[in-house]
């Protein structure tokens, strides 16, 4: 997401472009905002004739049409699915074109300057055959499991031009997924005993994945409808009307002056962003624009400076209250509030970005690096001031979630509405205090609405086919083929748990390297997430269904900087001029500490707060995971107060373990489960030993 360049007239300023190292004139955002694409999502295509108009007029319906259906708009379930693929695989077809270059002389596969007829013509065909089950559904119904003729050309047109779709927007690897799944369907009985499975008929297939709310149009994009555009939309607004590089500034003011200053900045203004965009590339893009080079100016290397960015974009996925959009998949597939989702991931959440503070601190420290002279800087007061109505819908939107209790689609319709309000009146409300026309201060006000609206459809067009395509995967699953790949996995772990999961993380950093972190999330967990479950039981350990989710969902999203691919790494790479793939093994390390703690919580389920109700037991479980999370960095980048001997990184994991595990502790000393926090002590004593010894050290 690209931030408006109106932003730059706003009444507090953070660094100068001539102290991000950006050249007069430049967009701080926008001439880099295409770099996602041609990493993740092939070439955006930006027409220059009258057309240029058209994507956005469909992007602001689309944004418009969710927010009836949120507020007086009453339509049933399928309907909302229908129409929404409908608008995502339409402007899929006119925002990106076939063909990246133009290849084996089809140069209209490739044309980026114009929409060319094919594309209108492919995008209305799609549309149309996303409607179908709701123009006919009278029709549809009453003929349930018995499709006609007519029922499974549009049904099969429908799933090639969603896998096209899906290809042109997020890349080949989720359509090869789906088209290896539907391919499994068909040739099951053919295939290896361990693995045969008896098939579909093509009539059953069609009317699963098309005719159904099991298929394309199941559970997950029935969330993209409810919930995470909602989100989304109130992300791209927020970031329109200035709220992105707000953040950004009220982080380097205050952190800017510390040993390393820009680096925690960077961590502080990309988790803020990241919780709202949801999107690690976006979030990269748009902070990483202003703190890399920063970072780079203090003396980071352009290789760490753009691995701490990548980190720590990465897990604003995993950061409450928002969170990334699968997290909303999870309260539905879990089948519990939202809130809940929110509350077993805020402590590996929050420790996890505390420790990504002490990682800067350390490479800091390590490196002899100090901060921004605050003289450079505008006074924190001053920037937060400037900005508290921002802070308005953020408040409203956690008082509605955590308070009030509604759902998160009420919450996020009321947190947009607010935000609406305050994007068409801020800039006439400064005008009318510099005593300045007021009239052209509302139009940039309702311009950058419209923005941001447009801004929210677009970048709904991936999660929305992301869904509907894993949705044909677990169609698949659910035509029979869950219980046999259920068992294929048990008999891959053999039954070991810790193998199993060895396997889960594995997996889901290879398919999230081509996959979003939805489709991920989702096509791991349909297939494993149970079997975790199934298995954890088998060895007598109640592992509960959400920690099993979880576990997916963090690798998931730690696949974005995971070598070889690693598609934020990419992204922060370009800002910073470095090599794609050392960066991606240096945001790899960082993120290190982040991957330990899914393994954590599933044999720990206080980490997740399950079974926790009381604030001071949870505070002590969140401190001593930050102390554990602390002792495995500095185990891990070498250094705590001086460079670590090697003999000490053994104490240093040692340590971890006993603030992450502590029942096991308990339980290795005799004591009972319920005094199991007593170990904590030991962990701490062992860590204050090995302060005092490396202290010296550096006295001597």
């Amino acid at each position: 997401m690209s931030q408006s360049e109106n932003d730059n007239s706003s009444e507090t300023q953070g660094p100068t472009r001539e102290e991000t190292g950006i050249d007069a004139g430049q967009s701080p955002v926008d001439d880099t905002a295409a770099q996602p694409h041609e990493f993740k999502e092939g070439v955006l295509r930006k027409p220059t004739g009258w057309d240029r108009h058209l994507i956005a007029v469909i992007a602001v319906a689309w944004s418009l049409f969710q927010l009836s259906i949120a507020s007086w708009l009453t339509l049933d379930s399928t309907a909302k699915r229908c129409i929404h693929l409908a608008f995502a695989i339409l402007i899929a077809f006119l925002s990106y074109p076939c063909l990246r270059k133009p290849r084996f002389g089809l140069k209209f596969l490739a044309v980026s300057g114009r929409i060319p007829v094919i594309d209108y013509l492919l995008g209305i065909v799609a549309a149309g055959a996303a409607l179908y089950l709701w123009l006919d559904y009278a029709g549809v119904s009453t003929r349930s499991g018995d499709p006609i003729v007519r029922d499974l050309v549009i049904g099969i047109v429908l799933i090639v031009l969603l896998l096209e779709a899906s290809r042109r927007v997020i890349g080949l690897a989720l359509s090869v997924v789906a088209i290896a799944f539907t391919a499994y369907a068909f040739l099951g009985p053919h295939l290896p005993l361990l693995i045969a499975f008896k098939g579909a008929s093509l009539g059953r297939f069609v009317n699963q994945m098309t005719l159904t709310t099991e298929g394309v149009y199941g559970i997950p994009l029935d969330v993209s409808v409810r919930t995470i555009f909602l989100f989304v939309l109130f992300g791209s607004m927020l970031e329109r009307g200035g709220g992105g590089k707000y953040f950004i500034d009220m982080a380097l003011s205050l952190l800017g002056p510390f040993r390393g200053g820009p680096a925690k900045a960077a961590v502080m203004g990309s988790g803020l962003t990241g919780m709202i965009s949801g999107s690690s590339i976006a979030n990269i893009v748009t902070t990483g624009t202003f703190t890399i080079p920063l970072m780079k100016k203090v003396g980071y290397p352009a290789e760490k400076a753009a691995a701490i960015e990548v980190a720590a974009s990465t897990d604003g996925q995993i950061a409450p209250p928002i969170m990334g959009a699968a997290a909303f998949i999870i309260a539905e597939y879990v089948n519990v509030p939202y809130v809940d989702v929110v509350k077993a991931a805020a402590i590996p959440a929050f420790a996890s970005y505390a420790t990504l503070f002490y990682i800067t601190h350390l490479e800091a420290c390590k490196l002899g690096l100090l901060g921004i002279p605050r003289a450079d800087l505008t006074p924190f007061f001053k920037v937060f001031v400037s900005g508290l109505h921002f802070l308005i819908p953020l408040a409203f939107l956690l008082y509605q979630l955590v308070i009030a209790r509604v759902s998160p689609q009420l919450a996020a319709f009321h947190a947009v509405w607010v935000l609406g309000v305050i994007m068409l009146l801020q800039h006439a409300w400064r005008s009318l205090r510099r005593h300045e026309p007021v009239w052209p201060a509302f139009k940039r006000g309702l311009m950058e609405l419209l923005e941001g609206l447009a801004a929210g459809g677009r970048n709904m067009v991936t999660v929305a086919l992301a869904t509907a395509t894993a949705g044909i995967i677990v169609g698949v699953v659910s035509l029979g083929l869950g219980g046999l790949i259920t068992q294929i996995i048990e008999r891959i772990s053999m039954g070991n748990i810790f193998l199993l999961l060895a396997i889960t993380a594995f997996a889901s950093l290879i398919i999230g390297m081509g996959l979003p972190t939805t489709a991920t999330y989702i096509v791991m967990a349909t297939l494993i997430a149970p079997v975790i479950v199934v298995v954890g039981n088998a060895y007598g350990l109640v592992v509960p269904l959400m920690a099993a989710h979880l576990f997916c969902f963090y690798f998931g999203i730690l696949a974005d900087d995971t070598p070889p691919v690693g598609l934020a790494a990419y992204a922060a790479s370009a800002i910073a001029k470095s090599p794609p793939i050392p960066t991606g093994i240096q945001a790899f390390i960082y993120d290190i500490r982040t991957a330990i703690l899914p393994f954590m919580f599933i044999f720990n389920t206080d980490l997740i707060l399950h079974g926790i109700h009381r604030w001071d037991q949870g505070i002590l479980i969140f401190v001593m995971a930050c102390v554990g999370t602390f002792a495995f960095a500095a185990a891990t980048q070498g250094w705590f107060v001086t460079r670590n001997r090697l003999w000490e990184i053994p104490f240093f994991l040692g340590v971890t373990l006993i603030m992450l595990q502590p029942r096991l502790i308990a339980q290795w000393c005799g004591m009972a489960p319920e005094n199991r926090y007593w170990a904590y002590l030991i962990g701490i004593a062992v860590l204050v030993l090995l302060y005092l010894l490396q202290k010296r050290r550096v006295a001597r």
